[in-house]
């Protein structure tokens, strides 16, 4: 049976190309949750509608967790640094995300929040042993937010300024998943699904009573579109988003993780033209450009510089 603390041989990195196609497959499924949000908030409370998304998740990789034969660390440091996690990379950015989709577009959410590698890069400069920050990285942010800017196009941008309250939301929670890339560094040494599914349980933990007192949940009557956009967050945009994500962070870093920002625009877009009918702009194109050319240099290891773990052998 495998042990509870390491790694299972079977979760080893194989290349950078899966890394890639993780990466792409993580944008994906974040990209799609402010879609999820914007559909859920219509009829659930934003504490309600994400103490429902963090509680199917853990409860989601909890059963996975069973079925691999690992069980969750039982010593009180590791659920201490459980519910760090949880308090930043889930219950402080998703609440802050629903309550601002209220009154934001899902495409603003999308720009705003995806601000998070800024803080990143920015965090990092001041970390010893953090990774450091190269010229072709710095490119590769500002490249990042060109493309994003050229995609979403000046007329997305008409309502910044109103709703400044949601708008800052978005920011400060961007910052909350900057400082969680960051953090998530400690659980390099555990399988990626246990820091995924202890944090759920524990943001499940800290958001469920606060759901019971402010919301009263039993008095409720959301629709069935919210219901269905629940359980997507849930199992689509969190329980399988966070066991990626984990994984990413032990493989790519941080910072390189934090790419996945830069995809969440232009993934957006191909499903608005692809299922909405909606059409792209030609400066979209030249966005996508960017955006590509923005994850290249924040991915790529420099040269010369230690090895990342899945070019090792």
């Amino acid at each position: 049976m495998p042990t509870t603390t390491t790694l299972a041989a079977s979760a080893k990195p194989r290349g950078p190309a899966l890394e890639w196609a993780l990466l792409v497959l993580l944008a994906t499924c974040w990209g799609a949750s402010y879609t999820f949000i914007k559909i859920g908030v219509a009829t659930l409370p934003p504490v309600t509608l994400i103490a429902a998304r963090t509680l199917v998740a853990g409860l989601l990789l909890l059963a996975v967790l069973r079925l691999r034969g690992l069980r969750l660390p039982r010593d009180a440091a590791s659920w201490r640094r459980f519910a760090l996690q949880a308090g930043l990379n889930s219950v402080l950015p998703f609440t802050l995300i629903a309550w601002a989709e209220r009154s934001v577009d899902a495409g603003l959410a999308t720009i705003l929040n995806s601000t998070s590698p800024i803080f990143i890069f920015l965090l990092s400069l001041g970390l010893t042993g953090a990774e450091r920050p190269t010229l072709r990285r710095l490119f590769g942010v500002a490249a990042g937010l060109a493309g994003i800017c050229l995609i979403v196009g000046v007329e997305a941008l008409g309502g910044l300024g109103r709703s400044l309250w949601a708008q800052l939301a978005l920011v400060a929670a961007a910052v909350c998943y900057g400082c969680a890339a960051m953090f998530g560094r400690v659980f390099k040494g555990l399988d990626p699904m246990l820091p995924a599914a202890g944090s759920l349980v524990s943001g499940a933990a800290l958001l469920l009573p606060a759901s019971l007192l402010i919301d009263r949940p039993w008095t409720l009557a959301p629709s069935a579109a919210s219901l269905a956009a629940v359980l997507a967050l849930a199992v689509v945009s969190t329980a399988l988003a966070f066991t990626i994500y984990f994984r990413l962070i032990r493989t790519l870093g941080p910072m390189s993780t934090s790419a996945q920002a830069y995809l969440r625009v232009p993934i957006g877009v191909a499903i608005g033209v692809l299922f909405l009918g909606e059409r792209l702009a030609p400066t979209a194109w030249a966005g996508l450009a960017c955006i590509m050319a923005g994850v290249i240099a924040m991915t790529l290891p420099a040269r010369g510089a230690i090895p990342l773990p899945f070019l090792r052998r």
